[in-house]
């Protein structure tokens, strides 16, 4: 019996051996590029991030969470790309400049033009094929149906004085707001700066003034140019300036610029003329010749694009740098 016991001993012995040699030789069998489950999951997470959901004008919308092909249908939302690096597949158009405006015309070689920033060119911009679309209710409500089949689709609520607030929703889109606040950080260091230089220039009332084709308007404090002053601190010399964005005028309403201590202005001329035979018809007549500002020349001519019709963060800062040279102010 005892023989016997002593034998089953070894026998266990032996199969116990065996399945230890089986799994050392299995190990060292084992590829080289094998790694444990807890470090492959940092990589894991990296190439799994899924889209975002962004909350814009017309809703909710999940966008991709680094977008590649982006199509941008405002001029300002331009600039907002621009400035975060990202060079977008397609663009509307600017408003003049064949197809650029010139401050953004060499950051904007290769770039697909898909329309103008009123009829954007559906088509056009399905053939792209967008991850991502960026808009604007004033713009394009009647067409958010179609774009948000060809690619998610991004709308900013409104134009105008809403440039800051607009490239806050797009950086965030870019998944960018990082990039995007310190861009704004900047810019608003740069106004305290000029404020801080200025000093008793502050004082001036100023007013602005836009001729068009057939019109000629005064530009309010919603506008760009309104918002960017107001954040400086000039006075305005016109008691509508937070209530309207513009006004046209006419010839006899010229004397209510009498009460401005400086007169900023531009012409919106699309290459036809007629922005330029507004400014001079009304530049000629005597009733602006009589202007306090004209006397004493404070009367200052601005770049159309970059004070009003551009209206991003590239001409916000191009804009402040007139005004440093307007004003004998050194940056």
């Amino acid at each position: 019996m005892f023989g016997k016991s002593k034998q089953l001993r070894r026998a266990w012995t032996l199969v116990a051996i065996l399945f230890v040699v089986s799994i050392v030789l299995t190990a060292c069998g084992e590829k080289p590029s094998a790694q444990p489950s807890t470090s492959a999951a940092p990589k894991e997470t990296a190439t799994s991030e899924g889209p975002r959901t962004i909350k814009h004008a017309m809703g909710e919308t999940a966008v991709p969470a680094h977008p590649q092909r982006v199509v941008i249908l405002t001029n300002e939302g331009t600039e907002a790309l621009l400035a975060l690096g990202i060079k977008p597949v397609g663009a509307v158009e600017s408003y003049y400049g064949n197809p650029w405006f010139d401050h953004i015309k060499a950051d904007m070689q290769g770039v697909t033009t898909v329309g103008g920033e009123s009829q954007p060119n559906l088509e056009l911009i399905a053939s792209l094929k967008p991850d991502l679309i960026i808009g604007n209710k004033m713009r394009h409500e009647k067409v958010y149906d179609q774009l948000k089949a060809i690619a998610p689709t991004v709308y900013s609520e409104t134009l105008r004085g809403e440039w800051k607030s607009n490239f806050a929703l797009y950086a965030e889109a870019l998944n960018k707001k990082a990039e995007g606040d310190k861009i704004i950080a900047d810019f608003d260091k740069r106004i305290d700066d000029f404020k801080s230089k200025a000093g008793d220039k502050l004082k001036e009332k100023v007013a602005v003034v836009r001729f068009m084709g057939g019109k000629t308007r005064y530009y309010y404090g919603n506008m760009f140019t309104g918002v960017i002053f107001k954040q400086i601190g000039f006075g305005r010399s016109d008691a509508k300036s937070d209530e309207k964005s513009f006004e046209d005028i006419t010839k006899e309403r010229l004397t209510e610029l009498d009460a401005a201590d400086r007169v900023f202005y531009f012409t919106y001329e699309t290459g036809d003329g007629k922005g330029t035979k507004q400014e001079q018809e009304w530049m000629n007549d005597p009733l602006w010749k009589n202007l306090k500002v004209v006397k004493d020349n404070k009367l200052v001519k601005v770049n159309d694009a970059t004070w009003n019709t551009a209206g991003g963060v590239k001409a916000a800062n191009i804009m402040l740098d007139d005004l440093y040279k307007i004003y004998d102010v050194k940056p």
